[in-house]
């Protein structure tokens, strides 16, 4: 009788945290680009990669590749993407796996990302200056000894996230119950507030309540925790380090830091500048969004003007 009122109650549970799951993903039916522009479509391996373009065509290049985090997407440009448009022929796309492109049911790696970072520069880019953040700043890194990029400019870029790859973890994520439920406390509105507060943002003022239910809407389409759950696990970890991989380019780099940063430090972006001898910009009272936190300042670090930043050398 006992074992029977166990199942009994465990299917109770299964099937409302189906249900649970059932009902956020129907609230979230209704979600559309924030980024305005042209939304455009780049077929690539089966996936269809959504990607904002602005600007004038005869405009130089500037291609904007967002970071990696459970909600991620080129959303996370907004604070510049029009004003950098009135210079540059802009590109956001939206990484394999996030926000508006395809997301199936992938073993999502450090490899398909680096291969699509740099597939996409040498078919949709000439000559770009290339803007990307966390992550993916190692992947457009890696990207620039094969295809032509003008410039580089890296916000907080890093190459390790979750320490050691983690099977376990990555397959819990995955999984269509459990997984999903957990998937949705880490994309619930309190969690992505916590985790803006605790890294993102060195002023709340600065997050908007726009920019979090874009995000809880991002993170609440159908496949949105499988990308993720390589990221949680570990799998977008590239194996190459990324101050060698700075430190063999021909091409021009500009680092740029929060000041306050605490998941990438400010010593870290130091050591990397003095392993790949190139500039630093930093920004006070930042974490790891200045280009959101400070967008003005931001704009001028990507023209090459740095009057109102602090560089080290």
């Amino acid at each position: 009788m006992k074992l029977r009122k166990v199942l009994g109650a465990a299917v109770g549970v299964v099937g409302s945290t189906a249900l649970a799951n059932e009902l956020l993903q129907s609230r979230a039916d209704d979600f559309e680009p924030l980024l305005p522009g042209e939304q455009q479509t780049y077929r690539w391996r089966g996936f269809d990669v959504a990607y904002a373009e602005a600007g004038d065509p005869d405009d130089p290049d500037l291609v904007l590749l967002h970071g990696i985090n459970a909600a991620a997407s080129n959303h996370e440009f907004h604070a510049v993407f029009e004003t950098l448009a009135e210079e540059y022929h802009v590109i956001a796309p939206d990484l394999p796996g996030f926000g508006h492109s395809d997301r199936p049911p992938l073993l999502y790696s450090a490899s398909l990302l680096s291969t699509f970072v740099r597939d996409f520069l040498d078919d949709e880019s000439e000559d770009a200056t290339v803007v990307a953040s966390s992550l993916t700043g190692s992947y457009a890194a890696m990207a620039a000894r094969e295809v032509d990029v003008g410039r580089l400019v890296l916000v907080c870029p890093t190459d390790s996230s979750m320490g050691n790859r983690n099977v376990w973890v990555r397959s819990l994520v995955r999984s269509p119950i459990v997984g999903q439920a957990l998937f949705n406390l880490i994309v619930s509105k309190p969690s992505i507030r916590y985790f803006h507060e605790d890294h993102g943002y060195y002023d709340m003022d600065n997050l908007t309540e726009e920019i979090v239910d874009y995000e809880w809407q991002s993170g609440h389409q159908p496949g949105a925790r499988f990308a993720p759950a390589s990221f949680v696990s570990g799998f977008f970890d590239p194996e190459e380090s990324l101050g060698d991989v700075l430190a063999d380019l021909d091409v021009p780099v500009t680092l740029v830091w929060g000041e306050n940063a605490d998941i990438t430090p400010l010593s870290e972006g130091r050591a990397l500048a003095d392993r790949a001898d190139t500039a630093l910009v930093v920004f006070g009272e930042s974490l790891l969004l200045p280009h959101v936190e400070h967008p003005e300042q931001f704009v001028d670090v990507v023209r090459g003007e740095t009057a109102t930043v602090r560089v080290e050398k």
